[in-house]
């Protein structure tokens, strides 16, 4: 897989609403980008990137700002959130349009969205910066 999430060797991630729908291939290559197992939401020490599972089925039970915000709780300054959905035209697809607004709502920037694997897309978030 020549695809990269931009996590580094030691960074601990923490994953959000996997499913058996997730690609595996996706979270071996976040686990060997990182040297670590991800871990789950109930993880309560601080993180260095989060990943997000989300589909329109989701969105029936949470808001994705929500989520975010909850995500961003036990994030290090400076960590990378990975939101991927489903690609257009597969079951359970999201707008990029409702990640970048629901990321705008909790405070995160959108700065780029790629095709990562077969079925999924992905929507890389940062913390906007405080600088003005």
């Amino acid at each position: 897989m020549s695809v990269k999430l931009g996590f580094t060797k030691g960074q601990i991630i923490q994953e959000f609403y996997v499913d058996d729908d997730a690609d595996q291939a996706l979270r071996q290559l976040a686990e060997e980008e990182s040297g670590h197992q991800l871990v789950d939401p109930d993880y309560e020490d601080v993180v260095d990137g989060a990943i997000v599972w989300w589909r329109a089925d989701d969105a029936e039970e949470e808001d994705l700002a929500d989520l975010l915000v909850d995500a961003m709780s036990n994030l290090d300054d400076g960590g990378l959130i990975w939101v991927l959905i489903p690609k257009p035209g597969r079951p359970g697809t999201v707008p990029v349009s409702d990640v970048e607004e629901a990321a705008h709502t909790a405070g995160l920037h959108a700065t780029s969205a790629s095709a990562l694997a077969p079925e999924w897309a992905g929507i890389r978030l940062t913390a906007r910066s405080r600088k003005h």
